[in-house]
């Protein structure tokens, strides 16, 4: 499937050359894909500084969680996105995470010291999102609280 897709993104992108202005809504079709998953990426590299790949994994300050946001590309107010009633479906359809990107920022925040009623909704409705649209999280499904 990976390779089907990195295909797909190789023809589109030798495309773009060619492609006739009735064609542009295939480039930024692509645009918004590579977009969405930089976000996955970025969350992956917050995820691994803060040490969540160790199998000794402590709780870590929500402050030092917003510090690392702050030194990526990825401009988001963590207590604005937390505040909202349905955080879930704010990241979704706002921010327009992927299902990885959102798999990995709940597992950053479900590491951190916020409270643990927040945590199990937040990971509650990740699980229901994600297992809806037949994505199966392992990870979050393995996270306890």
């Amino acid at each position: 499937m990976v390779i089907l897709l990195f295909i797909f993104h190789q023809r589109m992108y030798y495309m773009q050359k060619t492609i006739t202005f009735a064609h542009k809504s295939l480039n930024m079709e692509d645009y918004i894909l590579r977009e969405i998953n930089k976000i996955g990426e970025i969350l992956r590299f917050i995820a691994s500084k803060l040490g969540l790949h160790n199998s000794t994994v402590t709780e870590l300050p929500i402050a030092e969680i917003k510090s690392e946001f702050a030194k990526t590309e990825l401009i988001m107010d963590i207590e604005y996105v937390l505040a909202q009633k349905h955080p879930i479906q704010y990241l979704v359809e706002h921010v327009k995470i992927s299902d990885d990107g959102l798999e990995t920022f709940v597992d950053i925040l479900f590491h951190s010291d916020i409270d643990k009623n927040k945590k199990a909704e937040l990971l509650n409705d990740a699980i229901t999102f994600l297992d809806k649209k037949g994505y199966y999280s392992f990870r979050l499904h393995s996270l306890h609280i």
